[in-house]
């Protein structure tokens, strides 16, 4: 009987040896996912709702048995909100270390220099991985950059991360200013960056077109901006053809060909290095420039000087067969 007693406590010891090598290399071993598997973690989940979404995903074997070790293994620990990657046949320890402080998927949306809000609010919209809708924002609260995102995350919240954005740049820019910026407000350095920046696509001139336009505006010259003609007719997005005489002529509250002074508004979204060219523009005499046929400008102080850098612009274009 004595034999019989110690043979049933053997058997039950190894038994429990078992199960509890199971357990604890239940925790370690390799886990079910056949590739890398994306997992989203929404805010406020707890490690049970992780659980029941590791499952669902194929990233655990049982979502019950994962939830135990975590609370044997895994001290008390939390895991975090976000998009996590779990690598092929990642182990629970893995896994919940992965939950715990891995780093979560990057998603961008980037918006470009000079974007008009139209299309910022298009690129938003036809993002499928965001949420919700929005209206379009006004022109000119958005800073141009690429914005990080969470897969599931409201279309609103990102856009306000982009006017924050825009707020903060434009209040610190501001407070910098030199006594030469010609605009009195920030609302006018929006506008007049937004000029510039749809004017020349070289970094380095936009402080000179500033100082350009900057003179005009003091000595009460018309800006001719180009831009600002078309601005009217497509809220930003190009022309696709050259603009008409009748549309040079126009009277509105943004050609400034028909008005002195700045438009009523901005025409794009523009960036950091125009706004900053805008406030602390170039110390120069210039008050015209035209393009010089390799991709910038070229100034002049006089109207004398503008005729003759047109004409040469003019002989480029015949050459190329433009005219």
């Amino acid at each position: 009987m004595r034999r019989l007693g110690c043979s049933i406590l053997l058997v039950g010891l190894a038994v429990a040896a078992f199960i509890a090598f199971r357990f604890v290399h239940g925790w370690t071993e390799a886990g079910p996912a056949a590739s890398d598997i994306n997992v989203v973690v929404p805010e406020g989940a707890s490690i049970a709702d992780a659980a029941v979404l590791l499952k669902r995903a194929g990233a655990v074997r049982s979502a019950d048995a994962f939830l135990t070790r975590t609370k044997v293994f895994g001290r008390g620990k939390s895991i975090k909100a976000g998009e996590f990657v779990i690598p092929k046949g990642a182990s629970n320890a893995e896994i919940f270390s992965i939950l715990q402080g891995g780093k979560t998927l990057t998603r961008l949306v980037t918006i470009p220099e000079g974007m008009p809000s139209i299309l910022v609010y298009e690129r938003l919209m036809a993002n499928d991985q965001l949420t919700g809708t929005i209206e379009v924002p006004p022109e000119g609260s958005v800073l141009p950059d690429s914005y990080a995102f969470d897969k599931g995350e409201s279309r609103a919240a990102v856009l306000k991360r982009m006017q924050d954005a825009m707020t903060r740049t434009l209040a610190k820019l501001w407070a910098e200013r030199s006594p030469a910026a010609v605009v009195k407000t920030p609302r006018e350095a929006i506008i007049l960056a937004s000029i510039v920046e749809k004017e020349t696509a070289v970094p380095s001139e936009r402080p000179m077109v500033a100082g350009v336009y900057g003179n005009r505006l003091k000595s009460g010259m018309m800006l001719q901006a180009d831009p600002t003609i078309i601005y009217p007719i497509t809220k930003g997005k190009p022309l696709g053809r050259r603009i008409k005489k009748s549309e040079i002529a126009a009277v509105n509250d943004y050609n400034t060909y028909a008005m002195t002074g700045l438009p009523k508004g901005p025409i794009a979204n523009p960036g950091r290095l125009s706004i900053l060219a805008v406030l602390q523009p170039a110390q120069t005499k210039a008050l015209y420039f035209v393009a010089d046929g390799r991709g910038g400008h070229i100034f002049a102080d006089t109207l004398e000087q503008h005729n003759q850098n047109v004409r040469k612009w003019f002989d480029i274009r015949r050459a190329r067969g433009e005219l």
